[in-house]
């Protein structure tokens, strides 16, 4: 059995590697990781912190989710609080990580902050491992380059300023990941495509099945699920191609199909709510009016006389 080890703080964090006192109690930045005795193997980390890791030299797969994912050096990966990780160092293999960075952060840094209010907008901090960012050397630089100027911060006497100045260089290295990942998204336009027409076919076959009524509508994670995949990545995915996310994709063959529904005679609301997965009625008709303006039963008035 894999025991899970709980990371809570960042003090626990230097504790751990033996990396002295940290600079700050809410954040750190570790570039040259220390051989440790600590045993990896069998161990999954579940953190209370924010991770952003850039790949350097180390050898090995980090398992996080469904999914184990050897990245290659250039490509940096997140992860949010609660979340749960494992590494697996490479067999025979002792080379240390000196060449990349990670920052670890406790959402209590940011918490009376702009950032603390806007972080959830960063979805990337939700996508798999397998979804990773990968960087061009340009791209590396300038994320390298604010770590830099944090890590200065940080290393000098703490005044009142320092907070500020910190998170602003946090806040533009998620602005720049969050721009540098729709440039991943662009130049993987027949992977993209791809991808929306088996979500399509994935939802055409959800809705005509039986699962519609026995397991209810199928949510964003489901269909990240079937497609292998996060239903953040899918839906931020969706949303760079489309204009539309997943959910409003989901909610749109819905309505479409309840259209249908509605106009079959000797037909209620209520079935028809029932037979799409609703569990009740009224968040199934407040759904159809915010999608079309109108009630289901309005719907029906408009129509009937043309059907």
């Amino acid at each position: 059995m894999t025991d899970i080890f709980h990371l809570k703080s960042v003090s626990e964090l230097h504790h751990l590697f033996d990396l002295g006192k940290p600079s700050h109690p809410l954040i750190t930045i570790v570039k040259d990781w220390p051989e440790t005795d600590f045993d990896f193997a069998n161990i999954k980390m579940k953190s209370d912190l924010y991770v952003l890791g850039m790949k350097g030299q180390i050898k090995g797969a980090f398992k996080y989710g469904r999914n184990s994912y050897d990245y290659e050096k250039g490509t940096i990966v997140f992860m949010a609080p609660n979340q749960v990780a494992q590494f697996e160092p490479a067999e025979n293999d002792n080379d240390i990580d000196n060449d990349g960075w990670s920052i670890f952060f406790h959402p209590d840094l940011i918490r009376k902050s702009e950032l603390g209010k806007t972080i959830k907008n960063y979805a990337f901090f939700n996508y798999e491992l397998d979804e990773a960012l990968h960087l061009s050397d340009k791209e590396k630089c300038m994320l390298t380059d604010l770590v830099h100027r944090i890590e200065t911060e940080l290393n000098q006497n703490i005044d009142k300023h320092s907070q500020e100045i910190v998170l602003t260089n946090l806040e533009s290295i998620l602005k720049y990941c969050h721009r540098y990942y729709d440039r991943q998204f662009h130049t993987r336009i027949n992977l993209n495509k791809d991808i929306i027409v088996r979500f399509e076919v994935f939802l055409e076959d959800y809705l005509a099945s039986e699962k519609l009524v026995s397991t209810g509508l199928p949510s964003v994670t489901n269909c990240g699920k079937a497609l292998n995949m996060s239903g953040s990545y899918l839906s931020d995915l969706l949303k760079l191609e489309t204009g539309i996310s997943a959910k409003d994709h989901i909610h749109s063959y819905i309505i479409e199909k309840a259209k249908t529904k509605l106009l079959e005679k000797g037909v209620s609301v209520s079935e028809v709510a029932y037979s799409l997965g609703f569990k009740y009625p009224q968040h199934f008709s407040k759904l159809f009016k915010s999608k079309t303006g109108v009630n289901p039963t309005g719907y029906i008035k408009l129509l009937i006389p043309y059907s």
